[in-house]
């Protein structure tokens, strides 16, 4: 391709200086119109104003900010974000940074090292101002060359020295779920989870199995699928039965799990809540859909974003300032598949 006709495919922009010559003002005035707090004459800015408005003239706001060694973007690292609770926080979380001014930039990645390291050095490479991290447990480099960077990181659902964090109350809401079950008579508890391991799902296992103990109950049985989506509670709901393990009741590590529990318990001639409870975790839209309606802690994304961009504006007031951790403790929604006592 020649150089004539490369130059041809390229995206043509209107530029300051188009702008500038339609005005008929200097190139300078143009900039100086367009940067918050420069001194320009009213008649002047009207005049370049009314020229940008014209021809479809934007700021180049990528140029400016490399410039002034600034930059509006914000990294969001997510593993499947488009998966259950995810997708609906990465929704809400651009939301929030598109209010406040900034550029959201979404990184699906996975929770290795290498992943990870390599999310970020795109981050650092095109000068974002921070990164929200959704996923996986950073490696210490991470935050090292983050810190080099003066980059700030903000994580929900797993804290790392350095990092800000926006937490779920993860531990109060299962072992709630133990006690709820108890008191409505249900003593035959069991627990699905997945294996996919990460952290917020580990500690609703933990407290969930802990809560069972300190009430007597013991060992209760735990299936798990191969992720925390709808096909893992249809594989972990099949092992339960498979093993002719007994219950009346079942706390799921999160909705997608507990919606695909509730189709094969059907399908097993079991009837919800009558002859098994259920109650999950997050409250996404299709917990609420009439052939589930689930009881369950709900996860607010919005105000999980909102504690992010605090943090976020908090941290650009203050670099220095010690790392600091926002807990959300889940209300219960109740529905149909399980209703507590009180």
């Amino acid at each position: 391709m020649t150089k004539e006709k490369s130059a041809r495919n390229q995206p043509r922009f209107v530029s300051a200086e188009q702008v500038a010559r339609k005005a008929g003002v200097s190139r300078s005035a143009v900039s100086r119109t367009f940067t918050p707090g420069a001194s320009v004459s009213p008649a002047t800015r009207e005049k370049v104003l009314k020229a940008a408005e014209e021809l479809g003239y934007h700021v180049n706001d990528l140029a400016r900010g490399i410039l002034a060694n600034q930059s509006r973007l914000v990294g969001i690292v997510a593993t499947k974000p488009e998966v259950g609770f995810r997708s609906h926080l990465t929704a809400a979380l651009s939301k929030a940074l598109i209010a406040r001014g900034s550029v959201p930039v979404l990184i699906n990645t996975g929770q290795t090292e290498e992943e990870l390291l390599a999310a970020q050095r795109i981050l650092i490479g095109h000068r974002a101002a921070a990164t929200i991290i959704l996923s996986g447990s950073p490696p210490a480099s991470f935050f090292e060359l983050a810190r080099r960077n003066g980059q700030p990181v903000v994580m929900i659902g797993r804290g790392e020295a350095g990092a800000d964090l926006v937490q779920a109350g993860n531990q109060e809401a299962a072992s709630r779920a133990a006690e709820l079950f108890i008191e409505a008579g249900r003593k035959k508890l069991a627990y699905i989870g997945s294996h996919s391991g990460t952290p917020s799902i580990r500690e609703r296992e933990i407290a969930f199995a802990q809560a069972c103990q300190a009430h007597g109950l013991g060992p209760i049985p735990m299936a798990h699928g191969a992720d925390s989506d709808y096909q893992g509670g249809v594989t972990a709901a099949r092992e339960l039965l498979e093993a002719k393990a007994e219950f009346d009741a079942i706390f799921c590590a999160n909705d997608l799990l507990a919606l695909g529990l509730i189709d094969i318990l059907r399908r097993a001639g079991l009837r919800v809540p009558q002859d098994v409870a259920v109650m999950a975790f997050d409250d996404v839209p299709e917990a609420a859909w009439l052939n589930y309606s689930l009881t369950t802690f709900r996860q607010d994304p919005q105000q999980v974003a909102s504690a992010v961009i605090t943090l976020l504006e908090q941290r650009a007031l203050n670099a220095d300032a010690p790392s600091q951790i926002v807990r959300i403790i889940p209300d219960l929604v109740v529905r149909e598949s399980f209703i507590p006592t009180r």
